[in-house]
């Protein structure tokens, strides 16, 4: 009997040590939380309907991934002033939203890559939320831009100009 207790034990331990490595591991690739609330977002689709519609003031458009993504294709308008994840390229988005008024309405993207693994785009509404841009959106691109604009037929314009 006390044989059966101590393999019992074991077993208990070998399953309590596998459990807590298998937390572990899982904690690594957990995703950061969102700096944004589900109404400081906007989809695909609605936005691309949204740029076809006349407004005036038209939506700031910055892209905040990295450059060469952005000359290979962005959205029609999408000013670029580096990417989110670099110190010179908050410090230039910040510079570039002290200039505009509080209240503009002011839409970020990246695509680079999935969304919940992006570099780029948590620092970057973070420093324009800090900024105080009351109308702050991010554009929810799951996949990529590739996937989730590109392909979907939405407009681009290529180049390192708007």
């Amino acid at each position: 009997m006390p044989r059966m207790w101590t393999k019992s034990l074991l077993l208990l331990s070998g399953a309590i040590l596998a459990a807590s490595s298998i937390f572990a591991v899982r904690s690594l690739r957990a995703t950061p939380s969102d700096p944004w609330s589900a109404k400081q977002t906007v989809q695909a689709a609605d936005f691309a309907k949204e740029l076809q519609q006349e407004k005036d003031p038209y939506p700031t458009v910055i892209y905040v991934g990295m450059k060469t993504l952005y000359e290979g294709g962005h959205i029609p308008g999408a000013v670029f002033y580096g990417p989110g994840s670099t110190e010179q390229g908050l410090a230039d988005l910040k510079k570039f939203a002290a200039a505009l008024p509080k209240n503009s309405d002011v839409v970020l993207y990246c695509g680079c890559c999935p969304l919940e693994k992006c570099p780029n785009l948590r620092p970057a509404f973070s420093a324009l939320k800090d900024s105080g841009l009351a109308r702050l959106r991010v554009l929810l691109l799951p996949t990529s831009f590739n996937s989730d604009w590109v392909e979907k037929g939405f407009p681009i314009h290529k180049g390192n100009k708007p």
